[in-house]
């Protein structure tokens, strides 16, 4: 056993660095496709807000909110959204997101005496009690199990210390920079809270993870228990009452109020909203879902593969060579309202044969109300060989002459 637990910290040891290179690693990756660094890290441009397009957004009670198209990662509507407060069970988001990512779905675990004795929302594990780790997350996302969560750490990282400091790596790489973690399950901590906008930015990322999605928006479901099942009906009401409702999760403690992360689906589009400290969550969430849904559409500006505009290439064997963008640019903007949104085009200035397919000759920004919202890289679709050397020299030769005429 206590091998068994050497080299599980040794491992979470190795994963702990891989989350502060990433960065890099992703950098040195992207250079080698041709594509700019610049837009890799998503969370680093600015977010676009309601007071950028229209006004008369909902009024809501909840003490934070915000509603984002999680497909554009576009804030539609914000209300303190970098505002740090307790989160209760929303928590829990983070914790399936890093399972997610770390552990084996099928894995089994023996519920140790620390998971079953956690206090609070619980799916009554007992100690000793085998479930394996996907059964862990139907317990944790739909019946809000504290005890699920620890056991769902103890199983990633031994310890769920050790598991709340991957956490918090997880989170500061997503962007999430008024978040801090001290637990898996979001148990009161004065030091435990997030935003708003940091939830949004967590539950985007969850909800591009199948399993995550599967369990968030499932109704009821049975996991094993010692006595026959444990039968789980989900407490995200909106799973009943909205339309293209898909998750996600509540949560409710005393300082952190009645809180909820909802996200549906409607034509194509996915929206999260967030609601902190509400008086009426489930009616709030709705209010800010039809509000992303009815004033918005998403608007695609630019398709990777498909011609954008070309470059003038010197010392080509042609003149002009297509490019196009390295990833589709979609915007969300107010329905059939597009004019505050503005294309940018920036090129290198002088371009010189020979070129590779798929190059980087410069980059596109989008704006609205000239502020720079998203972009991409510029490539080019096709190489182009530099002129053979005596005409290249005839060329030089001839450009000089000229620059010498009066």
């Amino acid at each position: 056993m206590r091998k068994n637990r050497s080299i599980s910290l040794g491992f979470l040891i190795f994963l702990m660095v891989l989350f502060f290179s990433t960065g890099s690693v992703f950098a040195q990756e992207t250079d080698k496709m041709g594509t700019d660094v610049f837009f890799l890290y998503e969370q680093e441009l600015p977010v676009i807000e309601t007071g950028n397009f229209i006004n008369d957004p909902p009024v809501l009670s909840a003490l934070s909110a915000l509603v984002m198209d999680a497909h554009t990662g576009q804030v539609l509507y914000a209300k303190n959204p970098h505002q740090s407060r307790p989160i209760a069970s929303t928590t829990k988001i983070m914790t399936a997101l890093l399972a997610i990512e770390l552990g084996n779905l099928q894995q089994v675990t023996t519920v140790s005496s620390q998971a079953a004795g956690v206090e609070g929302s619980s799916v009554y594990l007992r100690v000793g009690e085998k479930l394996s780790l996907e059964q862990l997350l139907y317990g944790a996302l739909m019946r809000s199990g504290n005890d699920a969560c620890v056991a769902i750490a103890e199983q990633i990282a031994v310890r769920e210390d050790i598991f709340v400091n991957l956490m918090n790596l997880r989170a500061r790489r997503l962007g999430a920079k008024n978040t801090n973690f001290c637990n898996s399950n979001g148990l009161p901590n004065d030091n435990h809270y997030s935003s708003a906008y940091d939830l949004a930015l967590i539950t985007r990322a969850a909800l591009e993870k199948p399993v995550f999605s599967k369990i968030v928006s499932t109704k009821t479901h049975t996991i094993p228990g010692p006595e026959g099942v444990r039968a789980l009906s989900n407490t995200n009401k909106m799973l009943w009452s909205y339309q293209g409702a898909n998750g996600v999760k509540t949560g409710t403690t005393n300082a952190a109020g009645k809180c909820l992360v909802a996200a549906a689906q409607r034509g194509g589009r996915q929206l999260i909203a967030v609601v902190l400290h509400s008086d009426d969550r489930w009616n709030e969430s709705i209010r800010l879902l039809d509000y992303g849904f009815s004033r918005y559409e998403n608007l695609q500006l630019a398709r990777s593969g498909e011609a954008f505009t070309a470059v003038e290439v010197k010392e080509g064997v042609v003149n002009k060579v297509p490019v196009t963008v390295n990833q589709d640019i979609v915007l969300t903007v107010p329905i059939a309202n597009s004019e505050q949104v503005e294309k940018v085009v920036k090129l290198k200035k002088e371009i010189y044969a020979p070129l590779r397919s798929g190059q980087v000759v410069g980059k596109l920004q989008v704006m609205v109300a000239g502020q720079v919202v998203t972009g991409a890289s510029l490539v080019t679709m096709q190489g182009c060989a530099q002129k053979p050397y005596p005409q290249l020299m005839w060329q030089r030769v001839s450009n000089k002459i000229k620059g010498c005429l009066p």
